[in-house]
């Protein structure tokens, strides 16, 4: 206690003046700031996300040889391949069954019309989002459904 007594009497007391922030700073050049420090933030995180993925790879690996370099676990591994081989062999024969192929197609169209369907989904629900400002929505039958964004990037191909 003695201590913080003794440091705050040698320290010497500066009067300051508050000073309200300046209406000069146009809007543009404040969106300029936030736009070079988001722009640097998500610089700094793709940097960090490829430096935890290779690390992550690495690391993976390393158990990987572990059990490639256990006997056991690669006789069992071999067993399961040969099971594997049997099995997809028996699911190809079903496949050829016509009316098989027939529902095969019909899931393939369906889950082609999902797709399709969600993705217009996502075209309205931001389009209902910019225009209300809102970001729910509620169902006919009451139900409140939130509305999310999300966003990504990829790396761009070198074509």
């Amino acid at each position: 206690m003695d201590d913080i007594q003794n440091t705050s009497e040698n320290m010497d007391v500066q009067d300051a003046e508050i000073v309200e922030a300046s209406d000069d700073v146009t809007p543009v050049e404040g969106d300029a700031t936030v736009l070079t420090s988001l722009d640097e933030l998500i610089k700094n995180h793709v940097k960090s996300i490829d430096k935890l993925r290779v690390e992550v790879k690495k690391q993976q690996d390393m158990i990987n040889d572990g059990f490639q370099n256990d006997p056991v676990y690669r006789e069992n591994e071999a067993k399961a391949k040969e099971a594997t081989k049997v099995k997809n062999t028996t699911k190809q024969q079903i496949m050829k069954q016509p009316a098989m192929m027939t529902l095969s197609n019909k899931v393939k169209s369906m889950k082609a019309e999902l797709k399709d369907k969600q993705f217009a989904l996502s075209d309205y629900l931001l389009e209902y989002q910019r225009l209300s400002g809102a970001n729910q929505i509620e169902t006919d039958d009451g139900q409140v459904l939130e509305i999310v964004n999300v966003a990504k990037v990829i790396r761009k191909s070198s074509r």
